[in-house]
């Protein structure tokens, strides 16, 4: 891997933008990704993974931290996501909601069709178990309680699904409604739906959810289906599996989201349309652990950069990572890291340690994998 030393380049004006001209790397960024590969002994000697063979329609593999595309296979294309579509409601519920909030079923939410953890019109419910019955057991009727109570009913849900959506940037995503249920104008895509995943994985709850084999709910009577067995089986089957959702209706196929974390390198697999859809999700996870090298691109809490200071007790700031970064690259290639970093050339006193700086984007022989937060790294007061 070529390393180059970062330069800065300084605006006229004294808080101008700074923006790298050309992609770059801090020398001491890579100094560590260098360690990294002289540790394993590996880097160029390794030997390049092929690819697998897979029968989804269109599927997807990325790497969880970066959001890096591994494997692509028309990730972008429409297509039917089913309960799937259950991550994004979940997500919202746990951005949104409380999990302790007391939920009254309605006859709608009680009366849908599909799979069900066979809720009661009038029934009281903890958001919580809603979530566990409609991510473990897939319940429509959950996913439709959890709607009406973050959004009083399901049409004004959906359009926050697709606000949320078009918040990550998302294009090809369109619900219309919180469960998955088929129609012709509710659609996703694999990009989509991994990408959605990763954000939904940044919450502690949801993850906690997801990644749960089996889960008791807290309902009354003695005929109430209390025990959820998770359906994905993922969580049982494969080593260091997160989660996350399975998905089927006849129109959209078999639909599978799959998560795993191994050493550190945590992975997001979706097939969509698959006849084979736990095997090809575990085949896809198996080439990105195979296939992949992680590489330090920064070490966390090191400078990698500097702003000056105006009226302050120093001339000069840090500013760096809050924790390590850490980019895959393939097995077997000789990559080109470099990084563009965003931040002002200059500040003024005082400056807060952990306060924002800026963000660094990561590019691999040219080509854009992400972006990290920056961030001050020692307190600053007035001169």
């Amino acid at each position: 891997m070529k390393n180059f030393i970062g330069f800065r380049i300084r605006g006229k004006k004294t808080a101008a933008v700074l923006t790298c001209l050309a992609v770059l790397a801090a020398a001491c960024s890579f100094a560590a990704a260098q360690e990294k590969d002289a540790d394993d002994g590996k880097n160029a000697q390794e030997t390049a993974v092929a690819e697998p063979s897979i029968s989804a329609e269109t599927a997807v593999l990325i790497d969880a931290f970066s959001g890096r595309v591994l494997y692509d296979r028309r990730m972008d294309a429409h297509m039917y996501p089913a309960s799937t579509t259950k991550i994004m409601t979940a997500m919202l519920a746990v951005e949104e909601g409380d999990p302790q909030e007391s939920v009254t079923v309605s006859e709608n939410a009680a009366g849908q069709e599909g799979s069900s953890v066979y809720l009661e019109a009038g029934e009281k419910i903890s958001m919580k178990d809603l979530l566990y019955g409609m991510m473990l057991r897939s319940g429509n009727d959950a996913a439709t309680a959890v709607a009406e109570a973050i959004g009083g009913d399901t049409e004004t849900f959906a359009a926050m699904m697709n606000e949320r959506a078009a918040s990550l940037g998302l294009r090809n995503s369109h619900f219309v409604n919180p469960s998955g249920l088929q129609n012709e104008d509710h659609y996703s895509s694999a990009y989509d739906l991994a990408m959605i995943t990763r954000e939904a994985l940044k919450n502690d709850l949801f993850r906690q959810i997801v990644s749960s084999k089996t889960y008791q709910a807290q309902r009354q009577g003695a005929e109430a289906y209390k025990y959820f067995y998770n359906k994905n089986k993922t969580v049982f089957q494969y080593e260091g599996a997160t989660g996350i959702k399975i998905g089927y209706t006849t129109a959209a196929g078999r639909c599978l989201v799959a998560s795993a974390e191994r050493e550190g390198t945590e992975l997001i697999a979706v097939v969509l349309n698959d006849p084979d859809w736990f095997e090809d999700a575990y085949r896809l996870l198996d080439y990105g652990f195979e296939a992949f090298r992680r590489v330090t691109v920064a070490k966390g809490e090191r400078p990698l950069i500097s702003a000056a200071v105006m009226q302050g007790e120093q001339d000069v700031v840090r500013i760096g990572a809050d924790s390590d970064i850490i980019c895959l690259q393939p097995k077997g290639e000789v990559s080109d890291l470099g990084i563009i970093y965003d931040v002002p050339e200059a500040v003024k006193a005082p400056v807060s340690r952990w306060e924002p700086a800026g963000r660094m984007k990561i590019y691999s022989d040219g080509e854009y994998i992400c972006s990290k937060d920056l961030y001050y790294l020692e307190d600053i007061g007035v001169q």
